[in-house]
């Protein structure tokens, strides 16, 4: 298996995805109406702050599941050399791993706890022996290696 991927470097390719997908969500969210951030005090609307919730949790697992799927990359981690590997043997993992690596780090992101979760799940990472898993990674069984 090739070498685990750098934390630091993880962080960085999960900052690039969450953004490309962020001006996605933002784009349709604000071409359907839905915002999450019009609310005032006088007229709350939590339909459209569930509905932009429920539409980046879709998003994002979609964009991670079918990314890391094809080719065990996201556009982050192809842009700086990285990719998700099943633990056991270092294959691409499947569609089932996949979307319960990605429901694990996008369901808390999207609905409660975006910057919190975000923190505890990759920042794992950075204090995991010896395989360097944030908590998504442990729940699917896989790991980040370098390609280059």
């Amino acid at each position: 298996m090739p070498p685990l991927a750098p934390s630091g470097r993880r962080t960085l390719a999960r900052i690039i995805d969450m953004i490309l997908v962020a001006i996605v969500v933002g784009l349709v969210t604000w071409g359907f109406g839905v915002n999450e951030y019009d609310v005032n005090g006088d007229d709350v609307q939590y339909g459209k702050s569930l509905a932009q919730s429920l539409l980046a949790a879709v998003l994002y697992i979609a964009y991670d599941t079918i990314m890391i799927t094809r080719s065990g990359q996201t556009l982050g981690k192809k842009w700086l050399g990285m990719r998700v590997a099943n633990l056991d043997n270092g294959s691409t993992p499947s569609t089932q791993t996949t979307l319960i690596r990605s429901a694990v780090l996008w369901i808390p992101f999207a609905f409660c706890c975006a910057c919190i979760w975000t923190a505890i799940s990759g920042g794992w990472s950075y204090f995991d022996k010896p395989y360097k898993q944030g908590l998504h990674d442990k729940a699917a069984k896989t790991v980040v290696v370098s390609t280059g």
